[in-house]
């Protein structure tokens, strides 16, 4: 959301977490668009750290062990609830799903910045109870509807309490304002670049199908460097620090979640004559993972095209020597580490872009290891291997399969020429 929104009874508390590095191993072929697999279908190296399926007796609170609920106003955005605790606006349905309920009623005279509130809501966390840095965070939700309705699914920096708001980041993984009813937005706040000004982009399903008729599952895949964006598996931006124009990136380290359901503020608007009360954000689960293995060094291979290797011509280790894709033959130039840097590495030299280059075609090489934006990449939950720099995929020239044909980045298409598999 574009500000911290942070209730009157901020986050009282704030744990540290180990970073964990995120490596997504299994890729395979696909058309377009890009996807992102299901939990269910993640790499075997991925474990599950967070698995919320909301179970419980109807009317019943939410598990006190993962979520802490939030209570009062928010000055920040202008927005009208207040957020109340226990039950009252966030309980279990009995069939699986949490139940965020905004209403239009004040039934303890709750004082809002505009004086005597007109609607309550909820808002959840689970700060001091898990954080997590990388890997695969989803939540599979049916969303309100109507003007001045802003449900949110998103994530904020587990330091806020030491450097504040917008340094601590902010990681929005789904938020709908009401007058857009076929669109979701993903973006990023952080120093230099919060409110108004944070970096995203929105999904708007096709046919002018409205999000709320239906469950849509909204994701993020987050390595070092590199976070991408998916609803119901459909990638639809990909953001590295070479987006924020020089300021600092701020999420190569653990966050927490938050789920909430505002009502009004400065970006929906507030509800008008046709808005129908109450409104409810629907939460089918909650599910976090991570990967905590990685090929050997120097014993994988990387498949790609028509099952064939990612290649070092001639097995030369020459600093300029073309990546190719050629028949798996068993050779240390088809053998291959991935670095928790985002390094990839053969015969003891980084894969690189030519001359650090982001255009479409740029081909890549073998070339002297020296930790320049040209040598990191990030293996993404929906199988391609990314160079964030210039936020474009590996890809095989032309969708030739044929012996010696040059690896190159070009825009992420979800073509099978753009997916690989890294094998240990």
């Amino acid at each position: 959301m574009d500000s911290p929104r942070l209730s009157r009874r901020l986050l009282r508390s704030v744990l540290s977490a180990v970073t964990l590095a995120l490596v997504t191993t299994a890729l395979a072929g696909g058309g377009a668009p890009a996807r992102s697999p299901a939990l269910s279908g993640a790499a075997a190296s991925a474990a599950m750290t967070f698995d919320e399926e909301f179970d419980g007796a109807a009317g019943s609170a939410v598990n006190g062990a993962r979520w802490q609920t939030e209570t009062g106003d928010n000055v920040n955005n202008h927005e009208r609830q207040y957020y109340t605790a226990g039950n009252s606006n966030a309980a279990l349905d009995g069939q699986g799903h949490l139940v965020i309920t905004a209403r239009k009623e004040n039934p303890k005279n709750y004082q809002c910045w505009y004086g005597t509130c007109q609607y309550t809501s909820a808002r959840l966390n689970t700060s001091g109870k898990f954080t997590q840095a990388y890997g695969h965070v989803e939540a599979r939700m049916k969303i309100p509807r109507g003007q001045g309705m802003w449900p949110a699914f998103w994530m904020l920096g587990d330091d806020i309490g030491q450097v504040g708001w917008p340094n601590s980041g902010e990681i929005d993984i789904m938020e709908n304002v009401g007058f857009e009813p076929s669109t979701v937005h993903g973006t990023l706040h952080g120093p230099g670049y919060s409110g108004a000004a944070g970096i995203g982009a929105g999904y708007t399903l096709p046919g002018g199908r409205a999000f709320a008729d239906d469950f849509h599952t909204f994701a993020i895949d987050w390595a070092p460097n590199s976070i991408s964006w998916s609803v119901d598996g459909n990638v639809y931006q990909r953001r590295a620090p070479a987006d924020t124009a020089g300021k600092t990136w701020a999420f190569n380290k653990p966050f927490f979640l938050i789920l909430n359901l505002a009502v009004g503020g400065y970006w929906p608007g507030d509800p008008d004559n046709n808005t129908t009360f109450p409104q409810q954000l629907v939460v089918d689960h909650v599910r976090v993972t991570t990967s905590d293995s990685q090929p050997p060094a120097g014993s994988g291979t990387i498949t790609g095209l028509a099952g064939k290797c990612v290649d070092v011509a001639g097995a030369s280790s020459a600093n300029g020597t073309p990546v190719q894709l050629y028949d798996c033959n068993g050779s240390s130039a088809q053998r291959w580490s991935v670095g928790a840097d985002g390094t990839i590495k053969a015969l003891g030299k980084c894969l690189d872009v030519a001359s650090g280059g982001t255009a479409d075609g740029t081909v890549v090489q073998l070339y002297d290891c020296n930790g320049s934006a040209a040598q990191r990449w990030a293996i993404s939950g929906a199988r391609d291997i990314v160079n964030p720099q210039a936020n474009k995929c590996l890809d095989v020239t032309g969708n030739s399969s044929a012996n010696g044909t040059r690896l190159q980045i070009w825009t992420c298409t979800g073509a099978t020429n753009q997916k690989w598999t890294v094998n240990s």
